[in-house]
């Protein structure tokens, strides 16, 4: 008895430390494919984004082109397989025989990267999401040892990834279990943390900066009202935005020929683009832009301006992803939060004299977007949190994510990630 016991124990220990072992090396790669890709879109978003400044011409190109090459590179190289986002994951971690190829690591990757910089308006996060959430589910092909800790190794590769993106790693494990896992195994930890601890390593060796270096000095408890209604907008908005995804793929869904999706994609986003730049890729750009200065007086001409771009990046955001471009609602939802945050803020400020911080309201803004747009509010506090290095306003964003979320809800109880045609039939 105490023999077979024994082995047992020996058992466990080599199946502990091989889950160890895979979890350092699906943190550092899933990090580092996370980390690059980040660098590299900044580095050249900033570059196109200057050309089309400099030459309008090229908001007439660079949609067309960049669509274009990304239904090439699937037709000749990705096996003609269109990349149905974060739904892949799901599809994966739901059966037990269905795992992710290797080739959506380059794929995600290549086409995330292209849609980004040549002014599709999205964002890297769910491609890196896919991309890193491949290497847990590569891994745990290889030995028979992980065939049990699949959800478990997917979610490590994402949590390490999301990590890399926002230097959180309390985010990258809450995302992982909020939207992915929905369930907490002693495997889970383990794999989560070495994988998070690892990114967050490679993090800062690197010296990786906050995406936003911005100061909150503090916040006042009069706001409190004030940010309720940002709290029950943003939840109206993030419908609004699921809404326009599921249409728009619905309605480019109808058309047959591939490239009438890339040319009535390209056409509204060269318009789009033209009329607000703010909306060309991520839209960090234009956030950084209005961090800077933030109290603005608010006349019609900028009132038309906030309006037009909140009404128009969900519908650019859906085309572009419906006529092929590889993302997301996670930096969409970040844009579409800083402006409503902003637009309020401005508003109480010119008209009512109520003297509300316009930064805080642009940080709870882009947290309770995205809260209520991936029902994953614990997440946005901590993705928030860790954008800006500062935890000042951790309460009320807490607060907002929750009222945000629930308003969603309440107004449509799904999100682009959940929906599925059979659950409204």
């Amino acid at each position: 008895m105490n023999k077979t016991a024994q082995i047992k124990k020996n058992h466990q220990f080599i199946k502990f430390r091989k889950l160890v072992i895979v979890s350092i090396l699906i943190g550092f790669l899933s990090a580092f494919l996370g980390i690059s890709l980040k660098k590299i879109t900044e580095y050249y978003e900033e570059i196109f984004f200057h050309e089309v400044s400099v030459n309008p011409i090229f908001y007439i190109v660079f949609p067309v082109f960049g669509l274009s090459v990304i239904y090439f590179l699937r037709q000749y190289l990705f096996k003609k397989k269109e990349n149905k986002g974060i739904k892949e994951v799901f599809e994966s971690t739901g059966s037990k025989s269905k795992n992710l190829p290797s080739y959506k690591i380059p794929s995600h990757f290549i086409n995330g990267l292209l849609t980004v910089i040549f002014g599709g308006s999205t964002g890297i996060e769910v491609s890196t999401v896919v991309a890193t959430a491949t290497i847990g589910s590569v891994a745990h092909e290889k030995e028979n040892v992980f065939r049990q800790y699949k959800t478990e190794l997917i979610c490590a590769g994402i949590a390490a990834g999301v990590t890399a993106l926002f230097s959180s790693p309390i985010a990258g494990i809450l995302f992982a279990l909020e939207v992915i896992s929905r369930k907490v195994t002693k495997a889970f930890i383990i794999s989560n943390v070495i994988a998070v601890s690892i990114a967050f390593g490679l993090l800062s060796i690197l010296k990786e900066e906050p995406l936003f270096a911005i100061s909150i000095t503090t916040w006042h408890f009069k706001a409190i009202p004030y940010f309720i209604l940002l709290g029950i907008l943003a939840g109206m908005n993030s419908v609004y935005l699921t809404r326009c995804v599921l249409f728009f793929k619905s309605q480019f869904g109808k058309i047959d020929t591939h490239y009438y999706k890339i040319i009535i994609g390209s056409v509204v986003l060269s318009i789009s683009l033209f009329i607000f730049p703010q909306l060309y890729g991520e839209g960090y750009h234009a956030i950084k832009t209005s961090f800077i200065a933030p109290n603005q007086i608010m006349t019609f001409t900028l009132a038309l301006t906030f309006i037009g771009i909140l009404l128009l990046k969900p519908i650019v955001t859906s085309i572009t992803l419906a006529s092929g471009g590889d993302g997301g609602v996670f930096a969409p939802s970040l844009f579409i939060g800083a402006f409503l945050g902003l637009l309020l803020a401005s508003v109480l400020n010119t008209f009512f004299q109520i003297h509300v911080i316009p930064v805080n309201f642009m940080i709870i803004g882009m947290a309770a977007v995205l809260s209520a747009s991936i029902h994953a509010p614990f997440t946005a506090i901590f993705l928030v949190c860790g954008l800006t290095n500062d935890y000042t306003l951790f309460f009320p964003i807490m607060v907002v994510c929750l009222i945000s979320k629930y308003t969603a809800k309440m107004i449509y109880p799904y999100t682009v990630y959940s929906y599925s045609p059979s659950l409204v039939k």
